[in-house]
C-alpha cells in the first residue's frame, strides 16, 4: 500500500484512544495521559466500555458512539478484540490505527489486515509502542518521556531503543521530527516509512533501527529514492549468526547475510553504523554537521596530547589530515607563540588566551583548503573555557546557506559545561572526546561514497559484453533435463567462455592413469590433473587437486593416488573422469575469487575477495548487489584488502584492473540473463599485468529460477525499452534516460528558450544546478520513468532533441507527467511521439492514471493533451498561478 492514507496516521485532525484508561501502569492510562496532557489540538475521544468518564472527559462505550468518524484510533485492547475493532473503524471511514497490542497470534493478525484492506485502512504494529509527531504536539505513545521538535526522524523496529533515543535527544538538546515504534509490522514498515518521510518537509535526515527486511524490492526502492533526497542512517542488529538467529526470534523473520545488508545499504546511498553509540553519534552529525563536504581536516587544539590522540584517530578511521597553505601558515605565525606547531594540527599553546583562539579560527576558516575544523579545547587555569565559547560562537556558528566547517570537543566534564552547552545553544556540532568527532567524519565520508554508488544505475546488459545466451541455455537446460544441478567443470568453464571470461583450455578423459598420461602429453608440461564427478563439489577438500605436474611420472603417479584417496574418503562418490588443463604460471598473479549466490532476502549478489583454497579462511570479501558496471565494479574491489596488492608495490607491477573489472560485469550480465543460475564460483581467477583467466569454476542450478534481472533487489537499467522510429525523414532513438546523459542533457536544456522552460517547470531560469541536474538523469526506474529522443548532430554526435517524463506514486495509481521539446521542434509531433511512448510504458506497468498541472495559456499542451483524450480535473483547483489539472486514465 505504501503512502496511501498515512497523512491520517501523522497529522490526524482528531484521534480516538481504544482501552483509555487511568488503571495505574496500564498502556491505556499512558496513552491517554501523554496525548490529554500533551499539546495536540485535534479532538480527542476516550473509548472503554468501563468507564463513562476519565477525570472531567466524557467516554464513549464503542466506535459507534463517537461524535464524529476520527482520523486515528490508537487501539490498546486485548488482542482478540482487535479484528472487530479494525472491521468498526473500517466502515465508519477511519483511515489509520496504532495497534499498541501485543501477543496477537498470527490469526489474529490476519484477520485485522483482512478486516483493515477494503477500507485502505492502514495499521502501524502491532506490538509497537506508538509513534510521536512532535510539530503536531502529538504523542501518541505509551513512552514516559515527549520528544522536541526538530530535523530528524527516527523510525525503529524495537520499541525500547524509542524510549532510549527520546532520553538522550532531550538531554543533547536535539529535537525530531518523528519517533515511530513499527512494533511488528504487520502494515506499515521501513518502505512505507521512508516514501512518506522522502517527501516530508518537516524532516531533514531519517535514521533506521533495523532488524529484518520483508519485502526486499519494495524497501531498495524506498530508501533510493529517500536517499537521493536526505540523508538515510541505520543501525542493523544481528550482525553475527547468534544475532541473526536473536533476530529472527524476535520478528518472525528470516534475517538475511549481514554482508549482503551492508552491500544493499551502501547501494542505496544510505549510510550503515554498526551499535547505538553510532547511532547516536550519527543522529548528533546529521542535526549539526550534515551539509559539509570537506574530505579533509583541519585540527585546532590548545594541547597537544589531544591534538596527537586526534590524528591517531584520523589514521586509524583513513580520515586525511588537511596540509597548511604558506600563506595560512604564516597568517598563524603573526599571532600564534613561535613554539606553535607549525603544522596540522595546529597547536595554540595551553596558555593561550581569548584572543588567540579567535585569531587562530578566523585564519582556518579563512582557508577553505583547510577543510573541516575539529576544535579541540582542554580546560586550563588560564581562561574560563565559557569565556572562549561566549567568544567563538559568533565566528563558529554557521550562516544560512553555507555549509558548517566546525566540529568541536571541550574534554573535560564540570568545567567545560557551560562551554558546550553554548555551542550546542548555538547549533555547532558538539562531541565529548576527539575519537568521537573523527568516527562521525568518517561516517559522512562513507555516507558520500555510498551517494555514489546510488547514482549509478546500469543496464542489466552491455551490448559489448553480451553473453552468448544460446550457447549458456543449451548447457543449462541440457544438465536440468538429466537430473543435474551442478555443472560439470568443463561445462562451468564453457558458460564463463560465452561470456567472454578467459579460460584455461580443459580436456575431459576417463578416470584412468593412461588417460591422464596421454592427455598431459597432448596439452604439453606442466600440467593440473583434478578429478570430475557430480558428487564432489570441492575438490581440494578431497585432495581431488594436482598441481605443477611436470612429467608422465608425475601424471601416472598422481592420478592412481587421487583414485585411491578418492576411493578410501568418499566410496560412495560417482566418478565421470579426470579433467587436465595446462598448469597456468603468470609472474605477479593474485589469485582471487568471484562468485554469486542467491540471497534470502535481496537476491542475487556478487561476491568478490582474496581467494585460493584458503578463501575461507582469509576471509578477505566483500559483495555487491547487481547489476554492476565498470565504477561499482571498482567499488566492489576496493572494499577488500587485496586491492591494495592488486594496486602493485616494488617490483611487481599493478595487475589489469581492467579486466578483473570486466570479469565482474560479466558475471553480473550472466545473472541478469539465466535466472537458473542458483550458486557460481569462479576461484581461482588468476589476475596480473597480462589480464585475468579462470583456472577453476563451479555453477550450482535450480530449475525454480531464483535468479534473473527480474529478481534482482535493484531494478536495472530497462533497456529492451530502447527503439529507433523513423521520423521526419531520420533515425530517431527512443530510450530511457541514463545517468550519462548529464552533459547532453544540459546541452539540451541550454537550447531552450526560457519561455518553454516557465511553460514546463513554472519558472525562467535557464541555467541548473549540478544536484538538480544529476536528480533528472539520475533516476530510479522503479518509481520514475523519463524518455529521451535523440538524433545525430551535425557533428554526428547524438544530441537530445525532447524528453517525457513521468514520477510515479509509490502506490502506483497517479504519474505526474511533463514533456518538452527544443524550442525548434514545437509543433512537429515530436512531443506526441514521445507522450505516446510514455503512455504504453505506464498501461504496462498498471499505472492507473497519468497527470498534470498546466498553465492556462500553454495552448500546445492543453491542445495535446485534449488529442490524446485527457480529462480537466476538477479536484485541481487553481491555485493563483493560472494553472489547471489535467488527467489521463490510464486502466
Amino acid at each position: 500500500m505504501s503512502i496511501r492514507n498515512l497523512e491520517s496516521l501523522f497529522n490526524p485532525a482528531s484521534i480516538a484512544v481504544f482501552g483509555a484508561s487511568l488503571r495505574v501502569g496500564s498502556v491505556g492510562t499512558t496513552v491517554w495521559h501523554n496525548l490529554s496532557s500533551g499539546s495536540y489540538q485535534g479532538a480527542l475521544y476516550a473509548v472503554n466500555p468501563k468507564h463513562r468518564k476519565l477525570g472531567s472527559h466524557p467516554v464513549v462505550a464503542k466506535a459507534a458512539d463517537l461524535p464524529e468518524v476520527p482520523d486515528l484510533a490508537v487501539i490498546c485492547t486485548p488482542p482478540a478484540s482487535v479484528p472487530g475493532l479494525i472491521e468498526a473503524l473500517g466502515r465508519l471511514g477511519t483511515r489509520a490505527a496504532v495497534v499498541m497490542t501485543a501477543g496477537m497470534t498470527g490469526q489474529q493478525k490476519q484477520a485485522m489486515l483482512d478486516a483493515a484492506s477494503p477500507h485502505l485502512l492502514r495499521i502501524l504494529g502491532p506490538n509497537c509502542i506508538g509513534l510521536l509527531a512532535p510539530h503536531q504536539g502529538l504523542n501518541a505513545s505509551f513512552s514516559h518521556i515527549d520528544a522536541q521538535p526538530g530535523e530528524v526522524a527516527f523510525v525503529s523496529q524495537s520499541g525500547a531503543l524509542v524510549t532510549a533515543m527520546l532520553d538522550w535527544a532531550q538531554g543533547r538538546g536535539i529535537g525530531f521530527s518523528y519517533f515511530v515504534s513499527l512494533g511488528e509490522h504487520a502494515d506499515v514498515d521501513f518502505g512505507d516509512m521512508l516514501d512518506y518521510l522522502a517527501s516530508d518537509a518537516k524532516t531533514r535526515a531519517i535514521l533506521l533501527y533495523a532488524e529484518s527486511i520483508e519485502s526486499p524490492r519494495k524497501f531498495m526502492s524506498a530508501a533510493r529514492s529517500a536517499a537521493r533526497n536526505k540523508p538515510v542512517i541505520v543501525v542493523k542488529a544481528g550482525r553475527s549468526a547468534p544475532g541473526q538467529l536473536a533476530a529472527a526470534s524476535h520478528t518472525g523473520a528470516l534475517a538475511g547475510s549481514d554482508m549482503v545488508f551492508e552491500a544493499a545499504i551502501a547501494r542505496a546511498g544510505m549510510l550503515r553504523v554498526n551499535t547505538l553509540q553510532e547511532l547516536f553519534l550519527a543522529a548528533e552529525t546529521l542535526s549539526r554537521f550534515r551539509t559539509n563536504t570537506s574530505d579533509s581536516m583541519t585540527i585546532l587544539t590548545n594541547g597537544g596530547g589531544a591534538g596527537v590522540m586526534a590524528v591517531d584517530a584520523a589514521a586509524y578511521a583513513g580520515v586525511k589530515l588537511a596540509g597548511l597553505s604558506d600563506s595560512t601558515r604564516h597568517k598563524l605565525d603573526a599571532v600564534l607563540p613561535a613554539n606553535w606547531s607549525g603544522s596540522n594540527p595546529v597547536d595554540i599553546i595551553g596558555d593561550a588566551p581569548v584572543a588567540r583562539y579567535e585569531q587562530a579560527l578566523k585564519i582556518l576558516k579563512n582557508d577553505v583548503s583547510s577543510g573541516a575544523i575539529l576544535f579541540i579545547h582542554a580546560p586550563t587555569a588560564i581562561v574560563p573555557s565559557a569565556e572562549i565559547a561566549r567568544a567563538l560562537v559568533p565566528i563558529a556558528q554557521h550562516q544560512p546557506g553555507v555549509a558548517p566547517r566546525l566540529m568541536s570537543c571541550w574534554l573535560g566534564d564540570k568545567a567545560v559545561k557551560h562551554a558546550r552547552q553554548l555551542f550546542q545553544d548555538a547549533d555547532i556540532a558538539n562531541f565529548d572526546t576527539p575519537e568521537l568527532a573523527i568516527r562521525a567524519f568518517s561516517m559522512l565520508q562513507r555516507y558520500r561514497r555510498n551517494q555514489a554508488e546510488l547514482m549509478e544505475t546500469p543496464p542489466a546488459l552491455l551490448t559489448d559484453l553480451r553473453p552468448d545466451t544460446a550457447t549458456i541455455r543449451k548447457l543449462v537446460l541440457a544438465a536440468l533435463a538429466s537430473g543435474r544441478e551442478l555443472l560439470s567443470e568443463p561445462e562451468a568453464k564453457a558458460v564463463l567462455d560465452a561470456c567472454h571470461i578467459p579460460v584455461v583450455p580443459t580436456l575431459r578423459i576417463r578416470a584412468t592413469a593412461a588417460a591422464a598420461v596421454k592427455a598431459a602429453v597432448a596439452i604439453g608440461f606442466p600440467v593440473v590433473l583434478k578429478i570430475l564427478s557430480d558428487d564432489i563439489s570441492h575438490k581440494s577438500d578431497v585432495g581431488g587437486v594436482a598441481l605443477n605436474l611436470h612429467d608422465e611420472a608425475d601424471v601416472r603417479a598422481a592420478a592412481r593416488a587421487m583414485l585411491a584417496r578418492i576411493k578410501r574418503q568418499q566410496p560412495g562418490a560417482r566418478l565421470q573422469g579426470f579433467t587436465v588443463q595446462a598448469m597456468v604460471q603468470r609472474a605477479h598473479a593474485q589469485e582471487l575469487i568471484v562468485g554469486s549466490t542467491i540471497d534470502p532476502v535481496f537476491g542475487p549478489v556478487i561476491l568478490f575477495g582474496q581467494g585460493g583454497t584458503a578463501v575461507e579462511v582469509t576471509a578477505d570479501r566483500a559483495v555487491a548487489l547487481p547489476p554492476l558496471n565498470v565504477p561499482l565494479a571498482k567499488a566492489l574491489v576496493s572494499r577488500t584488502r587485496v586491492a591494495r596488492l592488486l594496486a602493485g608495490w616494488r617490483d611487481t607491477p599493478a595487475a589489469d584492473e581492467a579486466a578483473l573489472h570486466q570479469v565482474l560485469v560479466a558475471v553480473s550480465q550472466l545473472l541478469a540473463e539465466v535466472p537458473e543460475i542458483a550458486e557460481l564460483d569462479i576461484n581461482p581467477l588468476i589476475v596480473n599485468f597480462e589480464g585475468a583467466m579462470a583456472l577453476d569454476a563451479r555453477i550450482r542450478l535450480s530449475a525454480q529460477a531464483p535468479g534473473g534481472a527480474n529478481n534482482f533487489a535493484i531494478r536495472p537499467y530497462p533497456a529492451q525499452l530502447e527503439e529507433t522510429v523513423q521520423w521526419q525523414g531520420r533515425a530517431l532513438l527512443l530510450r530511457p534516460i541514463r545517468p550519462e546523459d548529464e552533459a547532453s542533457h544540459m546541452d539540451f536544456l541550454q537550447q531552450l528558450d526560457p519561455e518553454d522552460i516557465r511553460m514546463r517547470v513554472f519558472y525562467s531560469r535557464r541555467s541548473i544546478e549540478r544536484s538538480e541536474l544529476a536528480r533528472l538523469v539520475q533516476i530510479d526506474y522503479a518509481r520514475e520513468m523519463a524518455f529521451v529522443a535523440q538524433a545525430p548532430g551535425p557533428d554526428g554526435q547524438l544530441q537530445t532533441l525532447g524528453v517525457a517524463r513521468a514520477m510515479v506514486d509509490p502506490d502506483n495509481v497517479d504519474a505526474e507527467f511533463g514533456v518538452i521539446v527544443r524550442s525548434e521542434l514545437k509543433g512537429t509531433g515530436l512531443g506526441r511521439l514521445l507522450m505516446d511512448k510514455l503512455v504504453a510504458y505506464l498501461r504496462a506497468q498498471g499505472t492507473q492514471r497519468l497527470v498534470a498541472t498546466v498553465l492556462d495559456h500553454n495552448e500546445r499542451m492543453l491542445k495535446m493533451a485534449r488529442d490524446m483524450g485527457f480529462q480537466e480535473d476538477p479536484t485541481k483547483k487553481d491555485s493563483g498561478e493560472g494553472t489547471k489539472g489535467i488527467f489521463l486514465p490510464l486502466t
